[in-house]
């Protein structure tokens, strides 16, 4: 479980999150994220997603990105905020050269800061704790369809399908692919 403080470190995929708030903070009612963009981060193929059980938000508090929310991309900057409600298809990236800044919120918090723990535990050993470049390939899609498979409740893909996401997740777990094992 996620604390407040804890850096959760995606650099191999350009995202640094800072737990501001944690679920227990907060009783369960939210998880609040201070985030960092990469420049590029998400620009090859972003997780386009929907979170069947939560409302997300975002503050960009520094830099500009963009959002993709149903079915087309907008700008963002310094000042802008976005609220996604339940079910709604979204993603983000930073096409531009500098970091940005984001204040994300998930309510109600569900198991989000776990899912977030263990995209770095499967980035992690996708990349030999960051020693590594981060390559979207079989393996991953296969690390990749266990870990979203073990989240359903929190988060579901759009692109890629989900359909695909349970058959690559089936698949993993039948080849005994696991992100907790060392």
């Amino acid at each position: 479980m996620a604390t407040k403080g804890q850096i959760l470190d995606m650099t191999p995929v350009g995202m640094k999150f800072s737990v501001l708030k944690s679920s227990a903070d907060t009783g369960g009612k939210s998880l609040d994220l201070h985030w960092e963009l990469l420049p590029g981060c998400n620009m090859d193929a972003p997780l386009v997603h929907i979170h069947p059980h939560a409302i997300e938000t975002y503050e960009v508090l520094n830099g500009e990105m963009e959002f993709f929310v149903k079915d087309s991309w907008r700008p963002a900057g310094k000042g802008d905020k976005l609220t996604v409600p339940m079910g709604v298809t979204h993603a983000f990236r930073n096409p531009g050269p500098d970091v940005v800044t984001v204040y994300n919120t998930h309510q109600p918090a569900l198991r989000m800061e776990n899912y977030f723990e263990d995209v770095c535990k499967v980035l992690d050993k996708l990349t030999g704790n960051k020693t590594k470049p981060f390559r979207m390939d079989l393996r991953t899609k296969l690390y990749m369809g266990v870990l979203m498979n073990n989240y359903r409740e929190e988060i579901i893909a759009r692109s890629p399908p989900d359909i695909a996401i349970k058959a690559l997740g089936f698949i993993a777990k039948l080849a005994g692919i696991d992100y907790e094992k060392s």
